[in-house]
């Protein structure tokens, strides 16, 4: 009879994002083993090698992302605001700007791997689609916003431009600077100030 797994999946991914956010791409799993406070080889067994366990974490973050854009949304009466906060809560994660530019050097072994940048363009495919939806139900209230599909791509671009932008040359919070680059966007599509 097979031993029941003590250590979660959700466990040793959490240490390889913690440890990514420290170390940068070079992390082993011997360094995500001792923060999940697990043998090497119980992370070795589980996702089979490193690049089995980025693997697995890239598709825990498109959850995640798509997951707090619905809750983001959700929380919100206006769906404007719905759509601004599920844009700005997408890198919420990121954290400092060295755990932020670490992240960063993983995205750049990332997009170098055939399978993860495969995996990232699943990411973005599924954050862009959860926009289309939050900007089609604002779409009323944005009477200047170019097509839905052309307006999701177009506030992916400024959320991912801007994560990238601040973990290089960082100036105050994260969330700060997307949340006023994605306002003066959605100020523009509603053709009015916010009052």
């Amino acid at each position: 009879m097979a031993r029941p797994r003590s250590i979660t999946d959700e466990r040793l991914l959490v240490a390889a994002e913690t440890v990514i956010g420290r170390c940068g791409p070079g992390f082993t799993l011997a360094q995500v083993a001792a923060e999940a406070g697990v043998a090497v080889g119980t992370a070795g067994q589980r996702f089979g090698s490193k690049a089995g366990l980025l693997q697995a974490l890239s598709r825990r973050a498109t959850t995640r992302a798509v997951e707090q854009m619905r809750e983001c949304a959700e929380k919100e009466d206006d769906p404007v605001e719905g759509l601004r906060s599920a844009a700005v809560t997408v890198y919420a994660v990121l954290g400092d700007a060295e755990e932020a530019a670490n992240h960063l050097g993983q995205l750049g072994v990332d997009i170098g791997d055939p399978v993860l940048r495969s995996l990232l363009g699943e990411h973005y495919t599924a954050v862009e689609a959860e926009l289309c939806r939050l900007v089609r139900a604002a779409a009323s209230e944005l009477p200047h916003a170019p097509s839905v599909p052309r307006a999701a791509r177009a506030l992916l671009a400024v959320i991912n431009g801007v994560s990238i932008d601040w973990s290089i040359r960082p100036h105050g919070r994260l969330a700060d600077r997307l949340a006023e680059d994605v306002d003066a966007v959605l100020t523009a599509w509603r053709g009015r100030e916010k009052s």
